[in-house]
């Protein structure tokens, strides 16, 4: 599924600042995309925003996992199709985002300290 959406063109909502649509959840930004207008539109009707307009930019997945991410202030993935039953989530863990951003909850480097990146 990772590499399907590394190639994948997905759609980003813009916030009410021009920038990307974001989440915090549990410590970790999220990156909002959606596979096509149609889930992006489920989207703002669950949030009871259907009636504005949604500006949005097309970015290939790999895009958002390799440059969007780690310009992100703390740790931060991407959640695909938020708020749906087939929605996915590429949480900040090596593999998925780049090594120098990944934070791999739980776990403990060789001195037993917990890793975690640091904000930019």
């Amino acid at each position: 599924m990772l590499g399907e959406f590394r190639r994948t063109a997905v759609l980003v909502p813009f916030d009410d600042s021009e920038s990307l649509w974001t989440a915090d959840f549990n410590g970790v930004r999220w990156i909002c995309a959606f596979s096509d207008e149609e889930a992006l539109a489920r989207f703002a009707v669950a949030r009871g925003d259907a009636a504005r307009e949604w500006t949005y930019r097309t970015i290939l997945g790999a895009r958002l996992l390799d440059v969007m991410v780690p310009m992100l202030p703390g740790p931060g993935g991407v959640a695909l199709d938020a708020g749906s039953a087939d929605g996915t989530l590429f949480p900040p863990v090596a593999g998925i985002v780049p090594a120098e951003v990944a934070v791999d909850l739980g776990l403990a480097d060789r001195q037993g300290n917990t890793k975690e990146r640091g904000t930019r």
